[in-house]
């Protein structure tokens, strides 16, 4: 069953969205509007924190992380008139895992024409969990150019750090156990807004996996 609710478009205008309900033994902890309300806070810290985001890029990690960022790029315009560099950035082979896990598909890496060099560029993501694709990400932006910083920003923090890395804008802090997993569902990937806390899934080899941000019927890696 779909529950009918009103939520705001990035142009502000009232929609009616569906919202399906959470699959069994899932629970939904940001619905539609509180995603929106995240991402208007994250743009006006972003904006704060670089003094206007003149010099600001904004690189997605896909799959989740490049939707979110353009939103981003959409609000900050909305507040400064700004039209903001955003792009992508496919961190697949630069993982720390790749011998250990199934293959995977490469991704989108669009790096907007004016380059990074010299940029405050801010990656996106959608959750924050052991901190290896945040790793990925830095290592793959070296291959690229030298910004004159690099910050991150990430809808959910979940914890479970396994590397010394922190996001710099987060839009919601959630405390997990290591036996469930977080997913996360948007418009532009799977027909509405959603955070999900679930149990966690077995691998292939029968052995639970905190997935980070998957879609129900896949569990992605380590965020």
């Amino acid at each position: 069953m779909h529950a009918r609710k009103q939520t705001k478009d990035d142009n502000g205008t009232a929609v009616s969205a569906s919202s399906p309900e959470a699959p069994e033994g899932t629970r939904a902890v940001l619905d539609g509007n509180e995603i929106n309300r995240a991402l208007t806070r994250i743009a006006h810290e972003v904006l704060e924190r670089t003094k206007g985001g003149q010099d600001v890029t904004l690189l997605g990690i896909p799959s989740r992380g490049a939707p979110l960022a353009r939103r981003l790029a959409r609000r900050i315009e909305r507040v400064e008139e700004l039209d903001v560099p955003t792009g992508s950035l496919d961190i697949t082979m630069y993982r720390d895992d790749l011998r250990m896990a199934p293959a995977r598909a490469l991704g989108r890496t669009e790096i907007p024409a004016g380059g990074l060099d010299d940029r405050v560029v801010v990656l996106v993501d959608d959750v924050l969990f052991s901190g290896r694709t945040v790793r990925a990400a830095l290592d793959a932006l070296g291959d690229l150019g030298r910004p004159r910083a690099v910050q991150l920003a990430v809808l959910v923090d979940r914890g479970h750090r396994e590397l010394p890395i922190r996001a710099d804008y987060v839009g919601k802090n959630l405390p997990t156990s290591l036996r469930e997993s977080v997913t996360v569902q948007l418009e532009e990937t799977d027909g509405h807004d959603a955070v999900l806390l679930g149990p966690a899934r077995a691998s292939s080899t029968g052995t639970l996996r905190a997935g980070s941000r998957s879609l129900p019927e896949t569990t992605e890696g380590d965020a």
